[in-house]
C-alpha cells in the first residue's frame, strides 16, 4: 500500500478509518527502517569507514564498486583473526558484533527447535561439506594420532568427499551397531578422529544418532553429526537432544540456505568445547541470516516448519 493507494481506498471507507491503518503501516516500515539503518550502524565501527582513513596498507577493506561495497553494507573486514574464526580484531567491530548477534538469533531457533542442551553455535561462511571438514579437521587437534572416521553409509557423496580432503582411511559402514561397536574395539578410541552419524539424507534411513551417541560416550570417542535438513524437522531435533542426553554430541552441523531460507553458502556449527581451527573468514552470510530471521520472528518460523512436525 503506497499514498496513492491510501486516497483511493478513503473513497471506499471511512478516511479516520484508512488514516489509522495507514499509521499502523508507517509503523511496520518503521521497523524495518531501523533494521537497515543499523546495519549501516554497525558497518561504521569497522575501520575501512572511519573518516580520515586512507585505505593503505594491508587488509584496509578496499572495495573497487560502489554496489558490491552496499550489497554487503560496508562489513568489509569479515569476522575472525589467525586461527580463530571466533575472535574479534580492532578493524571489525562492527562486523564481529554482527556475527555474534547472527550466532544468538540462531541459537534461540535451536532451542526453540528442541535442542535445550545447546549452549553456543556459530554461522560460518561455508556450505555443509567444507563446514564438516572443518569441524573434523579441529577434532584432529584433539587426537593428532588418530588416522579413521567411523562412518555409518548414507546415499550422499559430499559427507564422503569431506572425510577425503582429510587424507583419512577407513571402511564405510553400513547402519549396524554391531558393525560400528566392532569396529570402536578393533581401531581403539585413540585411533579415531571421530563417528560421523547422519540425521537425515535422501536415502530412507533408521534413526540411530541416539544409539551411536551411547557408544561414542561409552568408548571416550567423539561424535560429529550431519543435521543439514535437520532444523525444519523436529523429530531429527528431538534424536538430537535425545543423543546429547543418553551418549555424546561433540558437534553437529546445519545448512543455512536449507533451514532458513538464504542463498547457499553458509552453515552453523554447533562445536561443544574445542574452537574452530580457521582464520578470518567471510561475514556475508551474518546480514542475510540475521534479517531472514528477525523478519520471521519465532512466530513466523513455527508456522514455516508446522507441516514438517512429527
Amino acid at each position: 500500500m503506497n499514498s496513492e493507494n491510501f486516497s483511493i481506498s478513503e473513497k471506499i471507507v471511512s478516511a479516520s478509518y484508512i488514516r489509522q491503518g495507514s499509521q499502523a503501516r508507517r509503523s511496520h516500515e518503521q521497523l524495518i527502517r531501523q533494521l537497515l539503518d543499523q546495519q549501516n550502524e554497525l558497518a561504521v565501527m569497522d575501520s575501512n569507514n572511519f573518516f580520515g582513513n586512507c585505505g593503505v596498507g594491508e587488509r584496509e577493506g578496499r572495495v573497487a564498486s560502489s554496489l558490491v561495497a552496499r550489497r554487503h553494507y560496508r562489513l568489509i573486514h569479515g569476522i575472525g583473526r589467525s586461527s580463530d574464526i571466533a575472535a574479534t580484531q580492532p578493524k571489525d567491530a562492527g562486523s564481529s558484533l554482527l556475527s555474534k548477534l547472527t550466532n544468538s538469533v540462531v541459537l534461540d531457533i535451536l532451542k526453540l527447535r528442541c535442542v535445550q542442551s545447546v549452549a553456543s553455535c556459530f554461522v560460518v561462511p561455508m556450505a555443509t561439506r567444507m563446514s564438516l571438514t572443518l569441524c573434523f579437521l579441529t577434532l584432529r587437534h584433539k587426537r593428532p594420532k588418530a588416522r579413521y572416521i567411523i562412518w555409518p553409509l548414507i546415499d550422499q557423496k559430499s559427507c564422503f568427499n569431506a572425510m577425503i580432503t582429510n587424507i583419512l582411511e577407513g571402511d564405510e559402514l553400513r547402519t549396524d551397531l554391531e558393525s560400528v561397536d566392532l569396529k570402536m574395539q578393533e581401531l581403539g578410541a585413540e585411533n579415531i578422529i571421530c563417528v560421523h552419524s547422519t540425521t537425515s539424507c535422501f536415502a530412507i534411513q533408521s534413526w540411530l544418532n541416539r544409539e551411536l551417541a551411547t557408544m561414542c560416550a561409552k568408548y571416550d570417542i567423539l561424535h560429529v553429526v550431519n543435521n543439514a535438513y535437520g532444523v525444519q524437522s523436529s523429530k531429527c531435533m528431538h534424536f538430537l537432544q535425545q543423543g546429547a542426553c543418553v551418549g555424546r554430541i561433540d558437534a553437529f552441523v546445519q545448512s543455512l540456505d536449507k533451514n532458513f531460507m538464504v542463498p547457499v553458502g553458509g552453515a552453523t556449527i554447533y562445536d561443544a568445547d574445542c574452537p574452530l581451527s580457521t582464520g578470518q573468514a567471510s561475514a556475508s552470510p551474518c546480514p542475510d541470516v540475521l534479517i531472514t530471521l528477525l523478519t520471521m520472528g519465532a512466530s513466523g518460523y513455527r508456522k514455516k516448519v508446522r507441516p514438517l512436525l512429527h
